[in-house]
């Protein structure tokens, strides 16, 4: 799966009400370019190269899957939808609102449009202070210095005033620390694995997922189910365990809790689709021997597709042996899902239909559905 890269973005403003220009702005970059991890201190600075109002400064890190040229285009489109307009000659001016991609990871751009680091931002004690709350130890790529060593050889004599007012980061409406575990579910395509990464990665959870990819009985399944339902269930089943046993014992006090993209529980759904009854029955008993000894999720989430999304999705990752799934197979997997959801009064459960969304592709999307699991 894709990584994101870390960026470091500068936000100034010096006209209207600095505080809430800069949180719109912080509001913004939140919605339409990613993850914001930490936001510093604002500081209150002199105009720099030209008389005006005071400025407003800060700075944030951000984890963005857009690349640098399409996160300075959604800046410059915030700032014209937050107000600000320029005068097209160039030089410095008062502004509603400044946004600036100062570091780019250890990255270097050198394009018309977009210069990373930041020229001269070295030389500027409103990028460096606030920046210095957040990535002291980041090293300028050209200069080889950690920005804390910039800031302290800074020939800038402004002087900078800490506000006692903190910007908030939207991040935090999304609040998971009542749950240590929770486990995404769905059908065959629903989305499961992808949404796990996306949580693991901007929450801080530690990320299980199935491993089954190598399972040598799928293919033959997909190709004759009658013939080798049983040994793929059961290989699924002593998989399952055996890997959500190991990963659940391991404590990571790094993490802040536990996303998976599967719960055990779904061996016992497949199984009643794929098996002859006398075979369900003796599946069930052995399921339930080791179903007992395993950690229940705190929230289980069942990620809901209709039948044409999911085949639209099965498509796309072009996995061979999945490519005859029909539809009835899908259906029925849907309702076993549901049935048994529905029967749970010992499961937290919640149940996201996003038939007509794409968390993946729209960002808009997946804060929606986080909004869901969290309730903000």
């Amino acid at each position: 799966m894709v990584k994101p890269k870390l960026f470091y973005i500068a936000l100034g403003s010096n006209k209207g009400d600095k505080i809430k220009n800069l949180q719109n702005a912080v509001d913004l970059i939140h919605v339409r370019a990613g993850n914001i991890k930490l936001i510093s201190k604002v500081y209150k600075s002199p105009a720099f190269g030209f008389e005006s109002d005071d400025f407003f400064n800060a700075c944030l890190v951000l984890e963005s899957y857009l690349a640098p040229q399409n996160l300075l285009q959604v800046l410059l489109d915030i700032e014209t939808d937050l107000g600000r307009t320029r005068n097209g000659v160039g030089g410095y001016e008062a502004r509603i609102i400044d946004l600036d991609i100062v570091f780019c990871e250890d990255g270097i751009i050198d394009t018309e449009t977009l210069q990373v680091p930041h020229p001269e931002m070295e030389k500027r004690k409103f990028v460096l202070l606030p920046l210095n709350d957040v990535a002291s130890k980041i090293r300028h790529p050209k200069l080889d210095k950690e920005v804390s060593v910039l800031l302290s050889e800074c020939k800038d004599e402004s002087v900078l005033e800490p506000v006692n007012i903190w910007l908030k980061n939207p991040r935090k409406a999304f609040d998971f620390s009542t749950y240590n575990y929770i486990a995404i579910e769905g059908n065959i395509g629903a989305g499961k694995t992808s949404l796990a990464n996306k949580i693991a990665q901007d929450f801080n959870a530690r990320l299980i997922l199935e491993r089954f990819a190598d399972n040598p009985f799928l293919p033959k399944f997909y190709k004759d189910a009658s013939r080798y339902a049983f040994p793929l269930e059961m290989s699924f089943l002593a998989d399952r365990y055996q890997q959500i046993s190991d990963d659940l014992s391991q404590l990571d006090l790094f993490k802040d809790f536990i996303v998976s993209d599967y719960d055990v529980f779904k061996s016992l759904i497949f199984s009643k689709i794929t098996l002859q009854e006398d075979e369900f029955k003796l599946y069930r008993k052995l399921f339930y021997l080791m179903y007992k000894e395993i950690a229940k999720p705190d929230l289980y989430v069942y990620l809901y597709q209709n039948t044409q999304r999911l085949q639209e999705n099965i498509k796309k990752r072009g996995r061979d042996y999945e490519q005859d799934i029909d539809n009835d197979y899908l259906e029925k997997i849907n309702t076993g899902y549901l049935e048994f959801l529905r029967s749970q009064h010992d499961f937290n459960v919640k149940i996201i239909d996003i038939s007509d969304r794409d968390f993946v592709e729209n960002r808009l999307d997946y804060l929606w559905i986080l909004g869901e699991i969290c309730g903000a």
